[in-house]
Formats: C-alpha cells, sequence, structure tokens
C-alpha cells in the first residue's frame, strides 16, 4: 500500500540541498561532456580498443590510490572546502584539454594522446578526493528520515546530467565541434563551483570518544566497517562484479562507428540513452520508493541489467541498442538508489567519509577498470563476444549472491510499522 503521507520532494525543500544537487548535476554534466568527446577523439586518433579501456585504467588508478586517504580527509576537514578545491582542480582540467584541442595542428597524434591521458590521471586524483566529500556532505543538509528521497532526488539529477552530458557532447562535437565541447564542459564546472559557494559550511560530526588510534587504523576504518556488515559489503560486491562485467560503456565508440555506422551524434545517443531509462526510472522511485523487498529487487534489476546488454550485443538496429541501453540503465538506477541509501542509513555520521572511500573504490573499479577489461576482452575476443560473455558472467554473479548472500536477499527498507 501506497505511504498517503510521502513527501516525493521532502529533500528538495531544504535551500541549499537543492543548490547542491544543481551543483553536482553541473559537474556531472560536464564530466559527461568530456567523456564522450575524450572517447570520440581517442579512438579517432588511434583506432585501438584497447586505447578506450585505457581511458578508465587511467583515471582509475589515481582516484583509487587516493580513495582510503581521501575518505580520512573526508571525515577529518571541512568537506565543502575539500569540494571546491577538487572543483578547481576539474575546472583546470577542462581548460587543459581545450588548450591541448587548439593547439592540435602542431601535435603529433602520438604525443596528443599521451597528453590528454595526463589530465585524465589528474582529473582523477581530484574525483578521488571528491567523491567522499560530496557523500558525506550531502548528509549534514538533510535530515536522517530524508535519506531515501535526498538519494533519489540525487540519483535523478546525476542521471538526468548522464543523459544530457553525452547527447550535448556529442552534438556539439558534431555539429560545431570539439573546441565548443571542451569550451562547454570548461564552463559547466564553474557553473558548479558558483552553486557549491552558495552552501553554507557544516561542523564536522563528533566522534566517539576512544583512545589514540594510528593513521593506519584511521584510513583502514571504512574497509573494516564495510567487511563487518554483511549487507552493505553484499550490495558493494554485487554492484562491483556485476558492472565489471557486464558494462559495456568503453566500447561505445566501435558499437557507434563500426557496428551501428554512425557518427559522434549517433555515440552521444548511445551513452545518453542509459541516463535517459535512469532518470525516468529515477523520478517513479521519488514517487514510490521501492523499499519493501528491496534485497530482491536489487537482484532482479542487476539480472535485468545483464539480459539488456546481452540483446545489445547482438543488435544491428541503432534504436534498438538505443532502446535496450535506456532498460538497462532504469534497472541500473535501481540498484543505484538501493545501495547508497543502503551506505547513508547504516553508517555512522563521523564515518561516512571512509565508508563512501571504500563504495568509490568498489565503483571506481567497476566503471573505470571495468572499462579498462572491456577494451582487453574486445581486444583478445571481438567487440561482440566480449560484451556477450560479459552479460553471462553477470548473470552467474546474480545467481551467486541469490544462494550466498541470505541477508542481503532478504533486505527490506521498509520503515517501522509501514504497511506492504
Amino acid at each position: 500500500m501506497a505511504d498517503n503521507n510521502h513527501d516525493p520532494y521532502s529533500a528538495l525543500r531544504s535551500k541549499e540541498f537543492a543548490l547542491f544537487i544543481i551543483g553536482r548535476m553541473c559537474v556531472s554534466l560536464a564530466i559527461q561532456i568530456q567523456t564522450v568527446v575524450v572517447g570520440w577523439q581517442i579512438y579517432d586518433l588511434t583506432g585501438d580498443a584497447l586505447y578506450l579501456g585505457l581511458i578508465g585504467l587511467v583515471e582509475a588508478v589515481p582516484n583509487i590510490s587516493v580513495a582510503l586517504y581521501a575518505g580520512h580527509i573526508a571525515d577529518k576537514s571541512r568537506r565543502r572546502t575539500i569540494i571546491l578545491v577538487c572543483l578547481g582542480i576539474l575546472a583546470f582540467c577542462s581548460f587543459a584539454l581545450l588548450t591541448f584541442t587548439m593547439d592540435i595542428i602542431r601535435q603529433p597524434n602520438t604525443r596528443l594522446v599521451w597528453m590528454i591521458f595526463s589530465v585524465i590521471f589528474i582529473s582523477g586524483l581530484a574525483r578521488g578526493f571528491i567523491s567522499p566529500a560530496l557523500f558525506s556532505f550531502m548528509s549534514q543538509l538533510v535530515a536522517p528520515r530524508q535519506y531515501m528521497n535526498a538519494m533519489t532526488w540525487h540519483t535523478t539529477t546525476w542521471q538526468f546530467a548522464s543523459m544530457a552530458g553525452p547527447a550535448l557532447g556529442g552534438l556539439l562535437y558534431g555539429f560545431i565541434g570539439i573546441k565548443t565541447a571542451y569550451t562547454a564542459d570548461f564552463f559547466l564546472v564553474l557553473i558548479s563551483i558558483f552553486l557549491i559557494l552558495q552552501t553554507k559550511h557544516r561542523e564536522l560530526p563528533a566522534a566517539p570518544e576512544g583512545k589514540a588510534v594510528s593513521i593506519f587504523h584511521e584510513l583502514t576504518a571504512g574497509i573494516r566497517f564495510v567487511f563487518r556488515h554483511q549487507i552493505i559489503l553484499g550490495a558493494l560486491s554485487l554492484d562491483l562484479f556485476a558492472v565489471l562485467f557486464g558494462g559495456a560503456a568503453a566500447l561505445l565508440p566501435i558499437f557507434a562507428r563500426d557496428i551501428l555506422k554512425t557518427g559522434p551524434e549517433g555515440l552521444g545517443l548511445l551513452q545518453a540513452s542509459p541516463a535517459v531509462g535512469a532518470f525516468l526510472m529515477a523520478l517513479f522511485l521519488a514517487h514510490r520508493p521501492m523499499a519493501k523487498n528491496a534485497g530482491r529487487i536489487l537482484l532482479m534489476c542487476v539480472s535485468g541489467f545483464g539480459l539488456c546488454m546481452l540483446f545489445f550485443a547482438l543488435s544491428r538496429n541503432f534504436f534498438l541498442s538505443m532502446g535496450l541501453l535506456a532498460l538497462s540503465g532504469a534497472f541500473d538506477n535501481v540498484s543505484v538508489v538501493i545501495r547508497h541509501t543502503i551506505v547513508q542509513q547504516k553508517t555512522p555520521e563521523h564515518m561516512k567519509g571512509r565508508v563512501s572511500a571504500v563504495n568509490n573504490i568498489f565503483i571506481g573499479s567497476s566503471n573505470e577498470i571495468g572499462a579498462f577489461e572491456s577494451g582487453l576482452a574486445a581486444k583478445l575476443l571481438g567487440v561482440v563476444p566480449s560484451v556477450i560473455m560479459g552479460a553471462v558472467l553477470t548473470q552467474i554473479v546474480v545467481m551467486m549472491f541469490l544462494f550466498f548472500a541470505p541477508k542481503l536477499r532478504n533486505l527490506d527498507m521498509s520503515p517501522p510499522g509501514a504497511e506492504g
């Protein structure tokens, strides 16, 4: 039964939370534009699937390397300050890509590729520090009872950026030019900085009194916490393996140009398609949260994601491929909302930076390292067989969690006293 007292806009009634997620949306738009432009540019310069995978690896290595320290800093320093410093670095990276591209005529292809990779490496460092700060700062802008609603709207705006960003990047690149696309990337980061500046600092939550511990103990506290809580560990592990094996985002430039016979405009639409489905699902979840039987729903949606990728690999019709990617995004968004809500609800406030850092390691592993795995598998097996194999492995992962993770399978996040 639906909760007649449920307010689907409760988190948005906080002005600072609204400013925060709009600023987060702007930087996500910038990142998505940059992703589609860099992907097409690298494939255009090299014609090699492995280089597309390297984009993810070059970003993942610094991101994951600093994650534990970044989580520690997010719990010990002002989170808003960390966010603003990292946004400044991302703005510098956007401007550097624009500058390199303006000088493209005088740069050999191989040199330009490694210049782009160097910028991606720096942006990976910044994103490693900003992720736990964003996650933990957001929880300070709303009441605990609003966490699921806040996460739903957070993912709604993020998915909107993921939907609009690739399409905008592809259209700008295809119809106006690469310089305009990178310019839009740069100015969106500046807008994000302006909006975050409109929020106020929040005092750090007090940690429980205890004996002094080493810096190593502090850095690894998030890992110990996650591994002591089977539901959190299960949700993170399920996402890691499913996206690691089942994702094909890094190979979309190949599908666009060589299989579906389209240009950068088509690539932008393909990359936007998962976010279209995710955005629509996020709007649905804002009004009809899936708290009851959340564990079973989570497993079903991950399985659905894998099936979508299987049929996408076999599709030779551009619009069918778009539809399958959109459906995969809808399934994936349910997983995102449930996973983030689990972490927000079950993590003490003074540890959210460090636990978010562990979450970031899992997500970085599944997305960026998954991109490298996709590029390497495509190089060894071929593009279509590699995606089919990944989709099959995703189903195997779901079956393993179904039988061997009973706490996750039986998870119910309904409020006490809520009716089904």
